[in-house]
């Protein structure tokens, strides 16, 4: 350990490193997760407009873990996740979500919902992990991460702009 915050005195602000390289390994594993909860939320989706979305979203998120792996390298890192108790909540929030309006007029409201809590998540995890790059002057690591940060922040206006014109509107 001793030869690892060694190493890190010697870059810019490398206290930070530790808990940058933390953070990549959560939000790794928050994205293998998620693809299995985008499956069941496209699945269970009423509206062929919001199950495109999660498709898209799905394929987007295979992307976004390639992206993960090229910060990887680009730190002389192995590309290795952690299991996101964050994620492993949200989306069991979304299980539940599902089970109980699965019958409701509503549900693709709700399943907009657990989307959106999941976006917001990984919008706030993605932005530490820019601010972090950026401060450490892992240039190419800030540029990934924040392609990624924006295509959260999309997916996430796709999913209120869905929300207003489609699953809140009254069946």
């Amino acid at each position: 350990m001793a030869t690892s915050n060694q190493k890190n005195t010697d870059m810019p602000n490398g206290h930070l490193h530790e808990l940058f390289v933390d953070e990549l390994r959560d939000i790794l594993g928050a994205e293998k997760q998620l693809l299995k909860g985008l499956k069941k939320l496209s699945d269970n989706a009423q509206s062929d407009t919001l199950k495109q979305a999660f498709q898209e979203h799905y394929t987007q998120t295979e992307g976004q873990i390639e992206r993960l792996k090229q910060v990887f390298q680009s730190l002389g890192l192995s590309a290795r996740g952690k299991k996101c108790k964050a994620m492993e909540g949200l989306l069991e929030e979304a299980e539940e979500i599902i089970e109980s309006f699965e019958k409701s007029p509503v549900l693709d409201a709700a399943l907009i919902s657990a989307a959106q809590k999941v976006e917001h998540y990984e919008i706030a995890s993605y932005g530490c992990l820019v601010t972090f790059a950026k401060l450490m002057e892992h240039s190419e690591a800030e540029s990934l991460l924040a392609e990624t940060l924006n295509e959260e922040k999309e997916t996430d206006l796709k999913l209120t702009d869905i929300a207003l014109s489609e699953a809140n509107q009254p069946a």
